[in-house]
């Protein structure tokens, strides 16, 4: 296995990393293995656009429209008929 050396890793930082093993009864070293384990999973396949994501999980339950990407466009309010 290999091993991995953080320089420079602020306290803070550090202490929210013990408390958060400590949450998921793990140690340190252990939480930060999950972590990167998690950061890096997705890598190298392809994912499915949220949109899309979405209009299958619903679709069983009679959602019929597309629902659009709108990756890299800013945020608008949302708009309620009355």
């Amino acid at each position: 296995m290999a091993q991995l050396v953080v320089r420079q890793l602020e306290e803070d930082v550090k202490e929210k990393l013990r408390r958060r093993a400590h949450r998921h009864g793990r140690s340190t070293e252990e939480e930060v293995r999950e972590i990167l384990r998690n950061a890096v999973r997705e890598e190298g396949g392809v994912r499915t656009p949220l949109g899309s994501r979405i209009a299958s999980r619903f679709a069983r339950i009679g959602l019929k429209e597309d629902i659009p990407e709108l990756r890299g466009q800013p945020a608008r309010p949302a708009e309620f008929d009355e």
